[in-house]
């Protein structure tokens, strides 16, 4: 059983938190962010420290603690840190650049795919096959990266498509000739 939500949170400098009845507010260099925690949840701030309690013993409060603990500390990672995905482009033409707030990917289509993106994020194309994605909130980066990764997936013959960064895309065999 894990024991994730026992943990307290450390609040770095120049981090600030404030809570008001279940809505978590943390502001910090990389900006600010706001989240809903589950009913039953209460945060304290203690030394420095954020510690995360709950009302009762029952299982899904016993759960939703932990969760609450990880959103937060994600948050909290956020806004001093901040999260990164890289995502890596195969295949002949396949190419990326941005235009503005539009990330424009020609991926073998008969037209390019323009992707609009949210406020929140930050996109750099160092190279025509590589795009990096930033941001403060840990989910809304991973978003953006599956929406632009559901572009082209990469297929199993070839491994043509977009890809994250590292990802093993295990091939399958070809045809075989036919023998005569």
């Amino acid at each position: 059983m894990s024991r994730t939500g026992r943990l307290p949170i450390n609040i770095p400098q120049g981090v600030k938190i404030s809570i008001d009845g279940n809505t978590v507010l943390v502001q910090g260099p990389k900006g600010e962010l706001r989240r809903e925690i589950p009913a039953g949840i209460k945060l304290l701030q203690q030394d420095g420290k954020l510690v995360v309690e709950r009302a009762g013993d029952e299982g899904r409060t016993t759960a939703m603690r932990g969760l609450a603990r990880t959103l937060v500390a994600n948050m909290v990672d956020g806004v001093t840190k901040g999260f990164q995905k890289t995502l890596e482009l195969s295949g002949v033409g396949y190419r990326a650049a941005l235009q503005g707030k539009k990330l424009v990917l020609t991926l073998g289509y008969s037209h390019p795919v323009e992707y609009e993106l949210p406020a929140s994020i930050e996109i750099e194309v160092p190279t025509a096959t590589k795009i990096i994605i930033r941001g403060a909130d840990k989910e809304e980066v991973g978003r953006v990266a599956a929406k632009i990764r559901s572009f082209r997936k990469p297929e199993s013959y070839k491994g043509k498509g977009i890809r994250y960064e590292g990802e093993k895309i295990r091939l399958k065999a070809g045809k075989t000739g036919l023998k005569k």
